[in-house]
Parts: structure tokens; sequence; C-alpha cells
């Protein structure tokens, strides 16, 4: 990626600003803006998440902030309440204060003797979610957004559950905000109040994977910042964009399908990152596109981008899986809107003797995967990293614990674009289980590479708002949607769907082992099958990657590749995974400011037993500077489940020049509820 440092505007920063809420509550902002826009004010974008400014997402602030600065707005980069350096505490995700906070925050930019009045609001993860969300408020500031890796269903397509099923993602990303939640701020931008704002953090924290396992079904509480309750509650531009390696992918053909407002979608291979940062490659050119998105909406100024296709996905191509793939091949393809009539519905039934292009009846087969089935997709999300080994290997164990069905080879190449189908008639011996199906790609020499995946929980059936255990003696009709996907399966390949009643460690366990009758011949998959299009050759080509130089940093302890380790006990027949992340131990050069992290997660399972599933969570983070007694805490947390329960065990330690200053844990049982 090449680094900028020379801009059309002379860049001015303002390391911290306060800005003031109605209730009294300082959030702390730091921006960057051409240099006389007092004089000649400019548009503003907000960036407002809780990752802490200072640290957190330092690096990533500084790549991308100035280049819009640059290029004639202000970039602004605002800490949530209780977090960073800003006052209050954080008290959880989307919350309604969270989003009133920041339509204050809009109304404050647009005051600015800076400031035009208009003001973009972009973010990924977080805060693509609350860019939708404060979008919905329709402060009358705001006039375009973009949002990169989010959702506009918290239930259905979060890291909380899929399907209805619980993922294990649910507790390991709790337990990054309750590292996050006892943070402190820096006394050289707070002065001497730091410690009371950090030990009033520490009172407030708590496990927030208690709350989330509280609301298993889709309640109240999910449909809060779930914007595709109302769409039209949105009525400014939105520009959603993802990557097909993330898990955050389904909402953008969604948001062009349920906006009424002026929508793009763009999709690369990409995992968890914005573009121009991100991996498998190849990364594109992100912030100049944003640039052309911010000029025709903030500025008036005519780029053209209205005018491209509504819908730009990587069609991607098969790949020998490995857990790290440098670059995915593939090709840019688009639709001129979406939904597209151009798509075409192929089905496939899953008789007997494979897929098949005509149902044959014939008699039941059974699925009754181990419970470690699952091991060869690794993750949930896609952290989309350089060398971070977060793709899913060869399918072949997973399969051959599942239930599959095989297609001829192909004689000619097919490519999808949308979200594949499968759906049969089944029976349960068990009243609580889950089904999750995956779509393979298998070569000749036996190869298999999953093209997309879902789940569902059959207690679900009806509906995620009311669930129902399942009669023995009753058959059921089960649909399971798959994760949208652009793919081309090459000539000579098969088509693999593969059943399977366990996902560990992405899926939690059924409380019991289960054993499926699906009726063959009576099931089938749904292919949305993509004609190529001459025009995909006249897309403009996506510039390539830039970003702005960071601020230099020196090394104490150097930072670890990740280590990802399976193990299997045969005579126990049980699988560990261990996952640990050292960031290692970094001090910015310019502020002085040091951060140190170690993360280590574990996942554990015995093939014939769900009970034993137990996933545990540690972490110590360090801060400091010079002249200041180093911060250090230590958080963990443990979960395990019985029938009838979910074990929550936490516990958080912080010490201050190795002094303790505070020490609590938490031992909760939550029902489960058809989870």
């Amino acid at each position: 990626m090449a680094v900028r440092t020379e801009f059309p505007s002379r860049i001015r920063e303002v390391e911290n600003d306060w800005i003031e809420l109605s209730d009294g509550i300082r959030l702390a902002a730091r921006y960057w803006l051409p240099a006389d826009a007092e004089e000649n004010p400019v548009p503003a974008i907000l960036e407002y998440i809780p990752y802490c400014k200072r640290d957190g997402t330092a690096p990533r602030d500084e790549a991308m902030h100035p280049y819009f600065a640059g290029h004639g707005y202000a970039a602004v980069r605002v800490d949530m309440r209780g977090s960073g350096e800003s006052e209050g505490t954080l008290l959880g995700e989307y919350l309604k204060q969270e989003l009133d906070d920041a339509v204050e925050v809009i109304a404050w930019l647009a005051r600015q003797r800076w400031c035009t009045g208009k003001v973009g609001m972009m973010g990924k993860s977080w805060g693509g979610f609350n860019s939708l969300q404060v979008a919905a408020l329709r402060p009358p500031e705001l006039a375009a957004i973009i949002t990169v890796c989010s959702t506009d269903n918290r239930y259905a397509d979060d890291v909380h559950y899929m399907g209805g099923c619980l993922l294990a993602a649910n507790f390991t990303w709790a337990h990054s905000m309750f590292v996050r939640q006892g943070r402190p701020p820096d006394p050289a931008l707070v002065g001497d109040a730091w410690r009371d704002m950090w030990l009033e953090r520490l009172e407030a924290v708590k496990p927030w994977v208690i709350e989330w396992l509280g609301h298993q079904r889709r309640d109240a509480f999910w449909k809060h910042g779930s914007v595709c309750e109302r769409y039209d509650d949105i009525e400014v531009p939105v520009y959603a964009i993802g990557g097909w390696a993330d898990s955050y992918s389904n909402a953008i053909p969604r948001l062009l399908s349920g906006l009424s407002a002026p929508a793009k979608g763009l999709v690369g291979p990409w995992g968890h990152q914005y573009p121009h940062q991100g991996h498998p490659l190849p990364a594109a050119g992100f912030l100049q596109d944003a640039l052309r998105w911010w000029d025709h909406w903030l500025k008036g100024v005519e780029t053209g981008i209205m005018n491209e296709p509504q819908y730009r996905v990587w069609m991607q191509e098969f790949v020998e899986p490995a857990a790290f793939i440098p670059k995915r091949p593939g090709r840019w393809v688009s639709e001129d809107s979406w939904p597209s009539s151009r798509i075409s519905k192929s089905r496939l039934w899953l008789n007997e003797d494979g897929l098949r292009e005509a149902a044959d009846e014939g008699p039941h087969r059974f699925v009754s995967s181990p419970q470690c089935t699952g091991w060869t997709a690794q993750n949930w999300i896609h952290g989309g990293s350089d060398g971070v080994p977060d793709e899913p290997i060869d399918q072949r164990p997973d399969d051959a614990n599942s239930l599959a069905f095989d297609s001829k080879p192909l004689e000619r190449s097919l490519e999808i674009l949308g979200a594949p189908v499968v759906s049969f008639d089944l029976r349960s011996e068990s009243p609580n289980v889950f089904v999750c199906v995956r779509l393979c790609e298998v070569r000749p020499d036996g190869t298999s590479q999953r093209v997309t995946y879902g789940a569902l929980n059959l207690t679900h059936l009806e509906g995620h708002e009311r669930p129902r255990g399942l009669d023995p003696n009753r058959t059921y009709r089960a649909e399971v949607q798959l994760n949208d996907i652009a793919h081309g399966f090459a000539a000579g390949n098969r088509i693999r769907v593969a059943v399977s009643t366990a996902y560990w460690p992405i899926l939690w366990p059924s409380p019991e082992a289960a054993v499926l009758a699906i009726k063959s011949g009576t099931g089938n998959l749904i292919l949305p099958v993509r004609p190529p299009r001459a025009e995909d050759r006249e897309l403009p080509v996506f510039e390539p990657a830039e970003s702005a130089a960071l601020d230099p940093r020196s090394t104490i302890r150097p930072a670890e590749p990740l280590s990802l380790h399976i193990d299997r006990d045969f005579v126990a027949a049980r699988t560990r995974i261990t996952k640990i992340m050292d960031h290692g131990h970094v001090e910015n050069d310019r502020t002085g400011w040091r951060t140190d992290t170690v993360t280590e997660r574990v996942f554990e399972i015995e093939d014939k037993n769900p009970l034993s599933a137990q996933v545990s969570s540690k972490s110590e983070i360090g801060f400091g500077r010079t002249g200041m007694p180093d911060v250090r805490i230590n958080v963990s947390q443990e979960m395990r489940a019985t029938r009838t329960e979910f074990l929550i065990s936490a516990r958080m330690t912080a010490t201050e020049g190795g002094n303790l200053v505070f020490q609590r844990e938490w031992n909760e049982n939550v029902p489960r509820d058809f989870v």
C-alpha cells in the first residue's frame, strides 16, 4: 500500500478537543482538517467508536483521517462515552444514550467555524452499525454515510446468534469488550482526573455476555438498533461495504433491497477490515473511492459515482484451501440494481445418489455428527489481517462427519451471486437440535473448499421469536438460507452440500447429541445463478490502495505471530483449540503512551458429549508512560453449560505500580431457552 505525505490541502491536527454534551459529559475528539478551514469551511466526516483513539485504533485513524483532511474535509474521530479519554461509563452496545450522544456530536460539528454545516458519518464494524442507527434518527445535519462490515439485523446477522443458534463468538466478543471497559484514559490528555475516571470505569465493569445470553430469542433487545425494522427511517444516501471473508456481507444486499434512499454496495474478497487494508488481496483504493462518495454528497461535485452500477462484488474462484490465503483469485462484476432480474434460480435435488437435476424420492438418510465437527472452519469472523490464519481449511474432515450430497462433475463453469438455500424434510428424536449446512466446491482429487454456509436452530422453524421443541413423531420442513456469496464453480469440479448436527467452535452445541433423519429426494439446493455479462469488462478500475503516514512507534517487546494449535486427544476423544494473540509492547514516540496486550482463547469439546463444551479466554493489558506507574489489567472469562443452563464465570483485577486497586468476580447461571 502506498503511503502519501503530500495532499492538495495542508493539514492541521487537533490532538484532543472536548465536545460537551447536554448532560455535562465531555467526549474526547481527535481531528484533522485543512489548515485554512476556519477561513474556508469544509464538510465534516465523523467516526464514533469505543476503541480508544489514543491507542486502540490510533494507527488505523492516522492512516485514514488525515487523507480525508488533505482532500478538503474535517475528519473527526470521537471516543464514545466511557471510552478512551471521554468521560462517563460504557454500559453496552448501541444503547439509546450512545445514539443520542452521536446526534449531539453531529450538531456540534456542524456549528464549528471550520464546518460548512454538512456532516457525513462512517465506520467499520461498531462504527458501521451506529452510522446506520444514527442515520435512522435523521439528524438534520447528516448528509450521507459509509457503513463498512456492519449489519441491519442485530439478532440474525451479528456476533451473537446465527439462524437462532448461539455463536461461540458471542462469548469471545464479550470478553474483548470486558477488557476494553477497564482501560484508563491517558493522563497527558485528562490530567490528574485520569485515576478517578479509571476507577469509575472499573466500578461499572460487567461481563456483557451475561446480558446477551439473557436474550436468546429475537426480542426487543435485538430489535433496538436493527434498522431492518424500518428501512424508511433512513433518508440519507448509504454506501454499504464488506468482504466475502467477513461475517457481515449479508446486510449489503438487504440494504440495497430495502432502502428507499440512494444506496450503493461493494463486496470484495476481504475479511473484517477497511478495503484498503484488507486481506485476502486484492485490496482496493477505498480512500479514493470514499472521496468520490463524499465529494458527491457533501460538496455537490459530480464525480460519476452514482452513474456506476449499484452493486459491485468480487466474483471468487476456487483456491487451494489454507489457513491463510494471500490473494483470492477472481474478478470484479456488477449488477445495475439489486435485486437483479438477471439472477435465476437453479435447483438440484438432494437424492440418495447425490445432487441431481430431477427428484428421486428415496429412504431416510441419518446424520449424527461428532461434536468436534467444524474445526476446519476455525472462526466465525475473519479478521482480514495480513498473515493471520483465519481461513477455513480443506473441508474433508468435516465432510466425513456430515451427510454429504455431491453433484456430478460440472460440464461447464457455473457462477452464483446471492444466497443459496437448502431445504429438506426431517425427523428428530431430540426436541432441541440445529443443523449446519455447508456448500463446498470439490476438485477431482477430493480437495473440498467451503464456499458458504448457514445454520438453523430447528426449534425456530416458526420464527426466532417463538421457539418450540420438536416432536419425534412429526416430519418437519427445514429451509436453511446460506450466507450470500459470489463464486464461480469450475468445470470438472463437483458441488457438495454437507449437513451436520454440530459446528464447533463456531456454534455452541445443542443440549444433547442429535440424530436427524433426512428424507432423500424431498430436499433441494437452490442456487442464485448469475450469467456473466460483457459490461463487467467496462467497470472502472479501483485505484491502488493508499493511506496517510502513521506516527512513529518504538517496539519495546515485539508482537508474536498469531499462534493457533488444534490438539487431539485420541484416547479421550477430545479436541482442544488454542489461540494466542500477542500484540507486543509498543510506545508512540510522539505521545509517549505505551501499551501491551496478550490474549489466549481455548475451546474444548468431547466427540460424544455436547455438555463437555467449554470456552475460556484470558487477557493481560498494560498502559503507562514515563513518570507514571504502569497500569495493568488482567481479565478471565469461562463458559460451560448443562442441559438447562449456561454457566458463566469471570474475573478482573487491576493494579497500579504493582499495587492492587480493583478486584471483582462474577458467577452467573443463565437458563437455556431452546438454544
